[in-house]
């Protein structure tokens, strides 16, 4: 066999291969409908409240699924008649009893009427999911800031696609889609976190990869963690933010 001829078989080898080793294209629309798996049904709550997958975090009436984060002991926050509740400043930091890893969380939250203060210092608070990512949340309605550090930022990474806060001292609220970062045994990265947004139904983050925990001096970086909660945060300044009608929906 001459080598000319050595180069076509080996291309009508290939060929045959090739043409052999794909699916067949389908011939009937059945062929590519599936049964299985068959999604649990939900049934969605009205005008924001909780699906039936979900746990509720605050209905307004109690702490009890909340510890301070400073020494696990009852929440000092306001419990206050209208179903929210208040930063108590300078009590620090809550947070969720229960842990979690990648979720959706509803949260709704408002500054004070009364505007006082202006830049960082207007009612100032946060999100920390997993206790370490920051979800902005600040009163930045005719008060400008540093952009990675706006309502609706990822804090000190990510600015926000739009600022769609409501006027002062109205209720906004928080659609969150977090995904858990990976880590090896080693504990290295292997996956990042990310997040998406809407804030009051407008997107602001768009599948954000976090690059790290939240700094507020240096590069954020990675550290091996599992779950872990959710956290409010008080911010120290007489922010007087408030939140009602917290529940999530675990995705993992």
């Amino acid at each position: 066999m001459s080598k000319y001829s050595n180069i076509l078989f080996v291309f009508f080898a290939f060929a045959v291969t090739f043409t052999f080793g794909q699916e067949k294209e389908p011939t009937i629309p059945e062929a590519t409908e599936f049964y299985e798996p068959v999604p649990p049904r939900v049934i969605p709550g009205k005008n924001n409240a909780a699906p039936s997958d979900a746990i509720v975090l605050f209905d307004g009436k109690n702490f009890d699924q909340w510890v301070s984060s400073v020494d696990s002991t009852t929440v000092k926050w306001h419990l206050n008649a209208d179903g929210s509740m208040s930063v108590n400043d300078k009590t620090g930091n809550i947070q969720t009893k229960k842990n979690f890893g990648s979720m959706q969380l509803h949260i709704e939250w408002k500054s004070p009427a009364e505007i006082q203060r202006e830049g960082q210092n207007r009612a100032n608070s946060g999100v920390f999911i997993q206790q370490r990512y920051e979800i902005q949340v600040l009163d930045n309605n005719d008060n400008p800031t540093y952009t990675n550090g706006q309502v609706g930022s990822v804090y000190k990474q990510g600015v926000p696609l739009a600022m769609a806060s409501v006027p002062t001292g109205e209720w906004n609220t928080y659609d969150i889609i977090f995904h858990a970062p990976e880590f090896s045994r080693g504990g290295n990265i292997v996956e990042p976190a990310t997040v998406t947004l809407l804030h009051n139904g407008v997107l602001v983050q768009d599948h954000f990869i976090i690059e790290g925990t939240i700094k507020y001096i240096g590069w954020p970086k990675y550290e091996a963690h599992g779950k872990a909660p959710i956290m409010l945060q008080d911010h120290g300044d007489n922010s007087r933010v408030s939140y009602r009608n917290i529940w999530v929906r675990e995705l993992d």
